[in-house]
């Protein structure tokens, strides 16, 4: 009984700290995307939670490791719904680059919309080798190539060109949010980049 009862109390040990990690985990997340990176220290992340500081730094070596951690998870759905709303769309190319569009549009639209995170993280953290500019630089680096991707599929002279045309609209209409809300120039981001990319079919 003695055995059994010490193998309980360390699975309640276990499954404390990955609670314990999950709500930091959450509430960093949360809290980086309402206010950034580094307006929000450990101690908020751990009060917001209702844990201890030593419980943050027993699932994240450092708060750098945390903001990495929330970044790639941010990517890996930000890659599922991309996945996803490609899939939807079937084979043809330029219903498929519509449907990208369309993502990012809808993302925008959201009342809960804050701009992009991996953005708003990359003006924060200039410094190379910061482990939450690699996963954010990783993930941007994906973007272009899934833009590239589909362009290529279109019977256009400049795919690469137009790919960093559409990055460039969007990026912008996402900037332009912080300021302008959702009804100012970033209104205008679906008939921009439909119009970029008419302008180079016809060529």
């Amino acid at each position: 009984m003695a055995k059994n009862a010490d193998a309980c109390g360390e699975l309640e040990t276990e499954n404390a700290r990955k609670t314990a990690a999950s709500k930091i985990f959450d509430t960093a997340r949360d809290l980086f995307y309402q206010r950034g990176v580094r307006a929000v220290g450990v101690d908020e992340i751990v009060c917001e939670a209702g844990v201890t500081k030593p419980s943050l730094y027993r699932a994240f070596k450092s708060k750098d490791d945390l903001v990495a951690a929330c970044l790639r998870e941010s990517g890996r759905e930000g890659r599922e719904a991309i996945e996803l709303a490609l899939a939807n769309a079937g084979d043809d190319p330029r219903a498929r680059l519509d449907a990208l569009l369309c993502h990012y549009g809808d993302k925008i639209n959201r009342p809960d919309f804050r701009g992009c995170l991996m953005s708003n993280v990359a003006v924060e953290l200039p410094e190379p080798g910061h482990p939450g500019r690699e996963v954010l630089q990783e993930c941007k680096a994906e973007m272009r190539e899934i833009f590239l991707g589909l362009t290529k599929a279109l019977p256009v002279n400049d795919p690469e060109g137009l790919a960093d045309g559409l990055i460039l609209i969007i990026e912008g209409a996402i900037a332009t949010c912080h300021v302008f809300g959702t009804q100012g120039p970033a209104h205008s981001m679906m008939a921009t980049c439909n119009a970029v990319i008419e302008a180079n079919l016809r060529r």
